[in-house]
């Protein structure tokens, strides 16, 4: 039987298993990936409330990283939520150390779909620096506009996707609601329409997509490809049933 190739996400243990690691995790495996995981945060919360956040200490976090490297060939990591902006550079930059042409898929959590704030107002400058480390950031509008709010979400797009490809999740938006834009190559737009009728909202939605995103950059697909099949795979996922816990029932052969 032919080995699966390895895929790493770095991110929080929601024990409601809707988000964070554990729902990547379900992502790669649809995926025909073996997923690898390190812990950045322990929460509190099931799937409609959020309680705490008890971070990793920084140390322990790349010490999982590395002892995973030293056996493992990663070509491929999703990154969720971390303390700081900081924190997170120094853990790209040790990705990075550890394989030089890792793809790097950062999804800037800012905010748990149950109200609890993380780092928003932090050191934009550090994360300026993630940024040009990074293949793709998939922000949704909310976590786009908080990010820079001094500026437009049209001056935010143009500032990051001059550093990274950049994948804006629709799914907050006041209009065309579920339309995704991806901006990359000197910010060529590509716009994705949602692919079903009605969907269902779901706890870990957002974690969903990037980690769809980084499996199909992990399974060799054209960028363009990687972006749609995260979408429909999300679609999926969205209308697997009408609880806020969803399934991962991929079927590939439905597109």
């Amino acid at each position: 039987m032919k080995q699966k190739s390895y895929i790493l996400t770095v991110a929080g243990l929601d024990p409601s298993s809707g988000a964070g690691i554990t729902s990547d995790i379900k992502t790669f495996e649809a995926h025909d990936l073996y997923g690898l995981s390190v812990c950045t945060a322990v929460t509190v919360q099931n799937d409609v409330d959020f309680k705490e956040c008890i971070w990793i200490d920084r140390e322990t976090i790349i010490n999982q990283i590395t002892i995973l490297f030293e056996r493992f060939n990663i070509s491929v990591v999703k990154i969720g939520i971390i303390q700081s902006w900081e924190v997170l550079l120094e853990v790209v930059q040790v990705l990075k150390s550890c394989n030089p042409t890792i793809k790097i898929v950062l999804d800037p959590i800012l905010k748990a779909s149950a109200g609890f704030d993380f780092h928003s107002k932090e050191n934009l400058k550090v994360f300026e620096k993630v940024l040009l480390n990074c293949d793709f950031i998939t922000p949704n509008y909310d976590e786009i506009k908080t990010l820079f709010p001094e500026k437009t979400i049209e001056e935010t797009i143009e500032f990051i996707s001059k550093r990274t490809n950049t994948y804006l999740k629709g799914g907050h938006r006041e209009e065309k609601k579920g339309r995704d834009e991806v901006y990359h190559s000197k910010i060529v737009q590509l716009n994705i329409p949602p692919i079903t009728g009605s969907v269902f909202e779901k706890h870990g939605s957002g974690c969903v997509l990037s980690s769809a995103l980084a499996s199909n950059i992990a399974n060799q697909l054209p960028l363009e490809d990687a972006c749609k099949n995260a979408k429909y795979y999300t679609e999926q996922f969205l209308n697997s049933n009408d609880s806020l816990l969803g399934t991962h029932n991929y079927k590939q052969n439905d597109k």
